[in-house]
């Protein structure tokens, strides 16, 4: 989900290292939907989202210097829109993490996300409560292991593996909840 623009990626990287405003608002206009996108996933409503999205871009330009032209450019904004909602969540909310012990292990039905439109599962993702929500993007759409959640997030494996799990059971109960109700 890409807005064409005239500049090729390198040109818009050189650009931003420049600092020039031209090329910054082409390289926000290129990348804005697919970041509000990733940002939506992590906040509980679009206001949030849009902050975390400033935020995130805030950085792309401070940081541009960093960027090597190695690898993917968007992936290398990606990583900073995530680590931006995950600094966001930090900030603003106490996670609620329960200990591996108490956590039952649930199989995610993905038949149920058939029926469903994508703004309906973002909704559902949306209404987790933070802790489960941010673990569950970081493992089953950026595809982190529980180690690596556990060091960005100063918790323990265990704690990763038990939101991911009562999110799992959260999120299956909720589309059995909608599908039920679409189909009564």
């Amino acid at each position: 989900m890409h807005i064409a623009t005239p500049y090729s990626e390198k040109e818009l990287v050189d650009g931003c290292k420049q600092e020039n405003p031209k090329i910054q608002r082409a390289l926000y206009q290129k990348y804005h939907r697919l970041m509000f996108s990733i940002c939506l996933r992590y906040s509980e409503n679009k206001e949030d989202a849009q902050d975390i999205l400033q935020d995130g871009f805030v950085k792309v330009f401070k940081k541009i210097n960093t960027f090597k032209h190695k690898g993917s450019f968007e992936g290398w904004i990606r990583r900073i829109m995530v680590h931006t909602s995950i600094e966001h969540y930090r900030k603003r909310s106490k996670y609620f993490m329960v200990d591996i012990n108490e956590a039952d292990t649930h199989s995610f039905d993905a038949d149920a996300l058939v029926n469903l439109s994508t703004a309906e599962i973002i909704k559902l993702v949306q209404e987790l409560p933070a802790g489960y929500r941010t673990v569950f993007n970081l493992f089953v759409i950026e595809g982190y292991s529980h180690q690596e959640i556990a060091d960005m997030l100063n918790i323990s494996e265990g704690t990763s593996k038990s939101q991911l799990s009562r999110a799992k059971k959260m999120l299956q109960l909720r589309m059995k909840f909608l599908n039920a109700k679409a189909s009564g």
